[in-house]
């Protein structure tokens, strides 16, 4: 075999890897994406999120908004394929009182936020290099999105982008949000078989 295709091989089982475990770089519990439970919700920590240009801020300031957390780095492949789904959701619902915060675990804080920049991603993105905000919400491979109602309660928290799933709670939670709800997927054409 060449040196190429081996090249090649090992790419792709690399790349598989990560889209099927997730990007992290310790020890992990993989727990899929849930819809929580009343009576399994629990007020988020609040954790200092700090911007690429030192400026900080808790996560309880955003308390009365709904906020849709992605933890990500640019060396995440799973990570970056999913920014655009970001994207779309944020753009829907931003107006309706979404908010949307980025928390990046490049070793660069600038990395980062070059990155969304070059992009044209326009929300704000914080930075865990320390990894002190994924201590207090607890270990999880990246991707990671987090849905914090306006109470400051998890609603969703979950490895990866599960779209159907994340909508589905986001309109859950008030009439503003209702139209963000996923599509119904249409009944298969009885033709068809």
């Amino acid at each position: 075999m060449s040196a190429l295709r081996v090249t090649a091989a090992l790419s792709a089982a690399l790349l598989m890897g990560c889209l099927l475990e997730g990007c992290a770089s310790g020890p992990k519990t993989v727990k899929a994406a849930s819809l929580k439970p009343d009576k399994d919700r629990h007020v988020a920590p609040d954790f200092a999120l700090k911007d690429a240009d030192g400026r900080t801020v808790h996560l309880a300031e955003y308390k009365g908004k709904v906020v849709l957390l992605d933890f990500w780095a640019t060396w995440c492949g799973p990570c970056v394929a999913m920014l655009p789904q970001m994207a779309k959701i944020y753009q829907e619902g931003k107006d309706k009182g979404l908010v949307l915060l980025g928390v990046d675990q490049d070793e660069d804080a600038a990395t980062a936020a070059s990155f969304l920049a070059k992009k044209g991603y326009a929300w704000a993105n914080f930075h865990d290099g320390d990894g002190e905000i994924e201590k207090l919400m607890g270990p999880a491979p990246l991707p990671r999105v987090v849905l914090v109602d306006a109470q400051g309660q998890i609603v969703y928290d979950g490895m990866g982008m599960n779209e159907k799933q994340l909508r589905t709670q986001l309109a859950r939670l008030g009439p503003e949000f209702a139209e963000m709800a996923p599509k119904p997927e249409p009944a298969p054409c009885p033709a068809a078989k």
